[in-house]
């Protein structure tokens, strides 16, 4: 019999966290139902983490690793500020299609965590909404973007735009209730409308329709 890799038994804890983490909530969740999903002793758990909130927080920088890296790759691809601002958007929202259990996490859960609201200073976090004013920056230097707009509020005006929605998704998933419109509509809308606020007086706007 091959006995899993010390990092395999930390991935399966991982993942099963993001599974209870949203089927139960953070709150409820108990960190051995952690290990049994992830088919570990519960004293296990602690070889690798501290504690329940720990083991959210590591959830949060293992996913945003992958998330960063799938972002930077994908917005290599698009040519303009307009173009990165909607793809970005697009995979921001696009989370809630793709891994509802991660998105109900990161967007819902998380916030439930006071060590994490009150102690953890979330560097990934930051280099996400980095990417968000690089986009700014790169509109405003094409002269495609207002210059007079500042870019860290961008950045979270942005981020709390999407998380709002993401939110509104998952909430609507979890009682059932089919959500206001098909989500490739609320991309158009947030990108449309963010693109309005973001271009110059007199030039022309290429909306989504």
């Amino acid at each position: 019999m091959v006995r899993p890799r010390e990092g395999d038994k930390r991935r399966r804890i991982i993942d099963a966290a993001v599974q209870v983490f949203s089927e139960r909530g953070f709150f409820n969740a108990r960190v051995a139902d952690v290990a049994e999903v992830a088919g570990v002793a519960g004293g296990t758990i602690y070889l690798y983490f501290k504690n329940k909130d720990d083991l959210l927080i590591s959830v949060f920088e293992d996913r945003m690793d992958t998330i960063l890296a799938v972002l930077t790759a994908e917005l290599r691809k698009e040519v303009g500020a307009p173009q990165r601002l909607r793809r970005f958007i697009e995979l921001h929202l696009g989370l809630v299609e793709t891994d509802q259990a991660l998105a109900d996490v990161l967007a819902v859960e998380l916030r439930q965590s006071s060590k994490f609201v009150r102690e953890y200073r979330a560097e990934k976090f930051y280099e996400y909404l980095n990417v968000a004013e690089d986009i700014l920056s790169d509109g405003v230097s094409a002269g495609m973007f207002r210059s007079c707009i500042d870019p860290k509020i961008f950045r979270r005006v942005l981020f709390g735009a999407l998380e709002e929605i993401t939110v509104m998704w998952v909430t609507c998933e979890r009682q059932g209730v089919e959500p206001p419109c098909a989500l490739s509509d609320a991309v158009d809308d947030v990108y449309n409308l963010f693109l309005a606020g973001l271009v110059p007086r007199g030039e022309r706007l290429t909306l989504q329709e």
